[in-house]
This record gives C-alpha cells, structure tokens and sequence, in this order.
C-alpha cells in the first residue's frame, strides 16, 4: 500500500508542471493539459465517446485546454486508474461502475438484474435527476461524476439449446466473473455459477466443462465464443453502464467556467459514444448470425425478474433498495 501511494505521489508530482505551466497561447493564456485513461482499444465505442469529449473541450476553450485520450489501458488498468483519479495523478477516466461501485456502494443500486425494462427506460433514468444524483455522489469519494456511456446489455449463451423460461437454465453450467453479485444471478435462475477467467471459457465451452456463459454482442463476436456456443438467447439480465469521472483534486483547480465547461463538453459527447456502440451491436449481432448462431428473444422477462427478489434482499442495503424502487417507478 506505501509503495502504491509513493508511485501516485510521484506521478502528481510529474504532471503537476503540465497543469500550471502548459504552452503559451496566442492570447497568453496557458494551455492546460490534462490527462483521459480508457482500458479499452482505439476505435472502441468508449474511446470514440472520450475523443469526442476532448475535441468539444479543445473546441469550446480554442485550444486552452487539451484533453489527451490514453486508451488500451497505456496508463493504467480500470481498478488502478480509479485511483490514480482519486489521487489526482490521472485527471479523467472511463469505466465501467461495477469497479466504481466499490469507491461508492451506492452504484450498486444501478447495476442490479432485470433492473431496467429496455434501453430507453435505462437512458431516461440516467439522464434525468437520479442519474444525476448518482453522478453528484462520486464528489464525497474524491471524484466529480460527468456523463454515462453505453456498454449494452448482457445475455445467456450456451452449448446445448435455446433459453426460453427459468427452467430452462435448470443445472446448466454459467461462466461467470469472480463477483458476488453475478454468482447470485445465476444461481437465483437454477443454474451452477462457475467462476473463471475470460480467456479460458472458448476451452472450458468446447470442452464441456462449463454449458454456458453470459455478455453482450461484441463480445459474444471477438472472444469467437459464437464459434462454441452457437444458442445465443436474448434476455437482456444486466445493464451495466459506464462513467466517465473526473479527478476533484484536478476539477478543483480550474475556474468555475472551465468546469462548466468540461461538463458540458461530456455531456454532449455521450450522443457519439451511444451511436457508436449501437453500430458495434449492429456488426456483431450479423456476423453471428452469419455465421450460424442461433438467436431467440425472452420476450416476457416477468419470471426471471421475479426469481432476483432474493437477490435484491440481500446485496442491497434499505437506501438502495429505495433508489431501486424509483428507478422502477420512471417511465
């Protein structure tokens, strides 16, 4: 823990310089140059979102303050950039909030199962005031909350047969990350939770040490697990969003206009991140169709939201469980 907090000190302490002295500009205005850390690839609909929001930055403060985008995790991976943010030595990042929920629980209320009835219902939460609450939350952990992405929704696919009722899951073997609440998900359905690192379910699937396991389209599509599991039944369990979050210690030093603008600036880039992930979705969903996949809708998800009352009971504390009912309640 010392050493992690001497490496932090000393990365503040190396672009401090940036942030006080920068370039001068034709007006004689410093630049300022501060730093965006994605984990994802170039061309990712995430690293899209973050290069838009730098470029309506640049745009709306002429060139004063620059916003550079490190993606493929070139400054650090999601957990340590969350950090780094808090700490100062990274100025913004992008993540999803499964990692940021164990800054501020109370995320936690925004990433339950079946919790959303479809993307709209989603967006019209997040960009309305208990989205905004939520971001206004990220102040008292040391960040400042400025806009949500899209990472889509996530679904069950498997080796054997399509997924129709609960009971279809019954005994089935699901892949799932090494996280509490998504072991309960499954188990809440019937089905056996079996841990295990990503890069080792295209074996385990061909192999039949697990049935199954569970995501969204692309990476249904870029792991080639469509290769392996060819029954891919769409019951849209989880929306996980993103954040894009600010260091308060950096927001803090810029002038009350600066932060206006840099929130404005995330604001409207998140219509460009949205468009691009639909995209994404669009190209994957046709190549494993393409390919063979063989695809079904759940189209009553009543009975599997119905089996997460458990679920719900137990990894939610009463204020959650509050923020859960408002959610339902939006329209």
């Amino acid at each position: 823990m010392k050493k992690m907090l001497v490496s932090v000190l000393l990365v503040t302490l190396l672009i401090a310089p940036v942030f006080a002295q920068g370039t001068s500009e034709s007006s004689s205005q410093k630049q300022i140059v501060l730093r965006l850390a994605d984990n994802q690839p170039i061309g990712y609909p995430t690293v899209l979102g973050d290069e838009e929001f730098a470029r309506l930055v640049g745009e709306y403060t002429d060139g004063r303050i620059k916003i550079e985008v490190y993606p493929q995790g070139q400054l650090a991976d999601e957990k340590s950039a969350i950090e780094q943010v808090q700490f100062g030595g990274i100025d913004f990042t992008r993540v999803s909030i499964s990692p940021l929920a164990s800054f501020q629980p109370l995320l936690n209320a925004l990433q339950m199962p079946y919790l959303y009835r479809d993307a709209n219902h989603m967006w019209n939460v997040l960009n309305g005031e208990i989205g905004q609450f939520f971001l206004d939350s990220m102040e008292e952990k040391g960040f400042v909350g400025l806009v949500y992405y899209d990472s889509g929704a996530r679904s069950f696919y498997n080796t054997k047969k399509p997924i129709y009722t609960v009971k279809d899951l019954a005994g089935m073997k699901i892949r799932v990350q090494e996280s509490t609440l998504m072991m309960g998900l499954v188990q809440a359905l019937g089905a056996v939770p079996t841990p295990m690192a990503y890069g080792d379910v295209y074996s385990a699937l061909q192999t039949g040490v697990i049935d199954g396991a569970e995501n969204n389209w692309p990476s249904y599509d870029s792991s080639s697990h469509y290769e392996v599991a060819k029954y891919y039944s769409i019951d849209e369990h989880t929306r996980v969003p993103e954040m894009i979050i600010a260091s308060k210690i950096t927001m803090d030093k810029l002038s009350a206009e600066d932060q206006a603008i840099i929130k404005k600036a995330a604001k409207e880039s998140q219509a460009v991140q949205i468009a691009a992930w639909a995209d994404y979705e669009k190209k994957s969903e046709a190549k494993v169709r393409a390919a063979g996949s063989q695809i079904n809708k759940i189209n009553d998800q009543a009975e599997f939201a119905a089996a997460m009352a458990p679920l719900y009971e137990s990894q939610l504390n009463a204020e959650q469980k509050a923020w859960v009912e408002k959610i339902k309640a939006v329209k």
